[in-house]
């Protein structure tokens, strides 16, 4: 399929899916998927939470369900993360995919059937766009991802933390996420 052909594709499968499921364009892969479970909203919810209790800037907020352009191999993806932050009026257009200049911290958290792509092709779209900070919760391995310094399509560092642990976010949030209750 031409690169036209897959945009033109994902725009049918976007607009026929159902309420709720979440179609996404990855590496050049249309990827459709249900709606989450009820510990997955838990989890974003409780993020979002603090990050907005934790945040030095005031002008910070949380996003969810927006769209997000990200460079890929095979042209520009499209993705929906669980939790976007970036500084208010970021998004105060009326585009549906917004460009991620400037999105300071994208979060994913892992389910049965995104888990795979959160763990590996999502991170390469992320740090391609220049993302400072992606964030994994991984509910399967029990584990908080941290990646940071995107450099060269991919980023410099990379920690894994245990799940239910205080973990660090670095600059430019710069404050210890308590996932006790994740």
């Amino acid at each position: 399929m031409a690169k036209s052909s897959v945009v033109q594709a994902f725009e049918l499968f976007s607009t026929a899916a159902p309420e709720g499921w979440r179609v996404e364009l990855v590496e050049g892969e249309i990827c459709v998927s249900p709606p989450n479970d009820g510990e997955h909203a838990e989890i974003v919810s409780e993020l979002s939470g603090l990050v907005i209790d934790r945040r030095d800037d005031p002008t910070l907020r949380t996003y969810t369900g927006i769209g997000l352009m990200i460079p890929g191999v095979s042209g520009t993806g499209r993705v929906l993360p669980d939790l976007t932050v970036a500084p208010k009026n970021s998004f105060d257009n009326e585009d549906v995919w917004q460009h991620p200049s400037a999105v300071l911290l994208v979060a994913e958290v892992t389910s049965t059937s995104t888990a795979a792509r959160d763990r590996d092709k999502k991170i390469l779209g992320y740090a391609r766009a220049g993302i400072p900070l992606y964030l994994l919760i991984d509910r399967e391995e029990g584990e908080v991802l941290v990646c940071s310094e995107p450099s060269g399509g991919d980023y410099a560092k990379s920690l894994k933390h245990k799940l239910g642990l205080p973990v660090p976010l670095p600059a430019p949030l710069g404050f210890e996420l308590d996932t006790a209750d994740f």
